[in-house]
């Protein structure tokens, strides 16, 4: 299945590899201990994704809310019994599919019984969930290990949708992503949908005042009006609209297209303009003519997020469930 992958990720496979040895991280990490992982994760994933596509977004979003907080170490799977854990802080309270990976542990478990960590199956399934939505393929560096440590109040190291280009930037920084890397994993809003809570003050609040006419003017009027008619006011916590309308389901460049008309959905996708750098690239993949590019690039950005400070060697645990330690 894996031939489908561009050659360009293949050879961008290079630049990263330097920095996922020191890591200890490397693609072939189960080979002798659980050759079967990968197919067993993409078995679940193909079955569960058949059933509901719209999946795909929210399992490679919660591989980004894990490694941004306490590096990829399935932190953000753990319950807590007076929910002070990452998954109960704001930001990840609209996070779901932890059944879901609940489910691909207890296969792989069955397959090879303390062997493969949550975090790895996380990142596998992030990646499955991207090329099963027709994106591109890559090649997951593995080894890493799970944290047993979650702490709600460490979430303010999650990029929230309403961040200017000064806050992205220094909180990509903060896990040795750049600026190319923001504009390149921002694209990940290309398959999944939000609830109308995350974007609604650039609707009826952009300056305080709490009324129909306080607007945001960096968003294109006639999209303005669509996502009114959608979420009927600020209060709204229960609608969800398509952050790439129309191909919400299909991993593409239609993002840049939106965001290039003024159309990105929240105020981090409208902060790429504000940069010439990132304005550049989203202009260049706006013309749809450069798919290989990008998702070469998109392979990269993402070994190199999942590379963040990630726990290897004796370090941490292989969790038998993923939303508990093991003692």
């Amino acid at each position: 299945m894996a031939s489908r992958a561009p050659t360009m990720v293949a050879l961008l496979l290079a630049a990263v590899a330097a920095t996922c040895a020191r890591a200890q991280l490397h693609d072939k990490f189960y080979s002798e201990s659980c050759p079967s992982v990968e197919e067993v994760v993409r078995k679940e994933m193909v079955r569960a994704l058949s059933l509901a596509p719209s999946l795909a977004g929210p399992l490679l979003r919660m591989h980004f809310h894990d490694c941004f907080v306490r590096g990829c170490d399935g932190s953000v799977l753990l319950d807590s019994a007076n929910k002070t854990a990452e998954k109960d802080a704001q930001p990840n309270q609209t996070l779901r599919g932890f059944g879901f990976v609940e489910r691909v542990k207890a296969a792989v478990e069955k397959a090879c019984p303390d062997t493969v960590s949550c975090a790895d199956i996380l990142a596998l399934i992030a990646r499955d969930a991207v090329w099963l939505s027709k994106g591109p393929y890559w090649t997951v560096p593995l080894g890493r290990r799970d944290g047993s440590v979650s702490i709600s109040n460490e979430t303010d190291a999650l990029p929230p949708p309403t961040s200017n280009f000064t806050v992205l930037t220094q909180l990509f920084a903060a896990v040795n992503l750049d600026t190319k890397d923001l504009v390149v994993l921002s694209a990940g809003h290309t398959i999944g949908t939000s609830h109308c809570f995350s974007f609604s003050d650039r609707l009826y609040n952009f300056t305080g005042m709490e009324n129909p006419s306080d607007i945001d003017p960096s968003l294109e009027p006639q999209y303005m009006m669509r996502l009114k008619s959608k979420c009927a006011s600020l209060n709204d916590n229960t609608t969800l609209v398509e952050m790439d309308p129309g191909s919400f389901k299909t991993f593409d460049t239609d993002y840049f297209k939106l965001v290039s008309k003024r159309r990105g959905l929240f105020h981090s996708d409208g902060a790429l303009l504000t940069d010439p750098f990132t304005r550049a690239y989203v202009q260049r993949h706006a013309t749809g003519a450069y798919k290989d590019e990008f998702f070469a690039d998109f392979a990269a950005s993402m070994i190199k997020m999942g590379n963040a400070n990630p726990l290897t060697g004796s370090q941490g645990e292989i969790r038998k469930k993923c939303s508990v330690v093991n003692h």
